[in-house]
């Protein structure tokens, strides 16, 4: 009888050692796919990222450009139109605000208010016919024409950027991510009101 007890016993316990093997095997790749969906989600958060800052050079590299180009701008306005000189001030104050701006959204004030600066110099500038036909004053205008498309351009695609990335930030379960990471959201290069478009250049 002691035989017949000790092998019934075995099924029993077979069965309950395969269960915790299956338990542990679940157990583990549950670990293991979690894992990797984190993986997956942190790699993407840093795409996006990046997506970003790549598209910040870019805005940053035509705003620079814009911004050397007024100086030459302002002095060859003065030479012909030295009376406007609060006109020209509002101008060259505007541009040191923008070069001190900090953040996004300070830089996007800034802008905004050289933008306005700028359209008040163009249109001084539509009464005095003989600056408008300066041959450094045309080159100078063609630039800045073509600084002005690029930077709406670098600008447009950065605001994309963003949108991507904050969207990625405050999903879930990437949001989970991203906060164990410290993936913050990001600003958008947006300035308010009339002043926030392209300045007309062309005449």
């Amino acid at each position: 009888m002691g035989g017949q007890s000790r092998a019934g016993l075995r099924p029993s316990g077979g069965t309950g050692g395969i269960w915790v093997r299956y338990t542990l095997i679940a157990v583990i790749a549950a670990v293991v796919l979690i894992l990797l969906l984190v993986v997956v989600a942190y790699n993407g958060l840093v795409r996006r990222r990046n997506q970003v800052d790549n598209a910040w050079a870019q805005v940053d590299v035509q705003l620079r450009r814009r911004y050397d180009l007024i100086p030459n701008l302002v002095a060859t306005v003065q030479g012909y139109a030295q009376h406007e000189r609060a006109t020209l001030e509002a101008v060259t104050t505007a541009r040191a605000h923008a070069l001190r701006a900090g953040s996004t959204g300070e830089l996007a004030v800034a802008d905004e208010r050289l933008t306005g600066a700028l359209r008040g110099l163009f249109a001084v500038i539509e009464a005095y016919p003989d600056l408008k036909s300066n041959t450094n004053f045309l080159q100078l205008q063609a630039e800045l024409g073509h600084t002005e498309d690029r930077t709406a351009y670098a600008r447009q695609y950065f605001n994309d950027a963003v949108l991507a990335y904050n969207n990625a930030v405050g999903t879930f379960p990437r949001s989970l991510v991203a906060g164990s990471f410290g993936f913050r959201t990001r600003e958008y290069f947006r300035a308010d009101g009339a002043a926030s478009g392209p300045v007309s250049v062309r005449f």
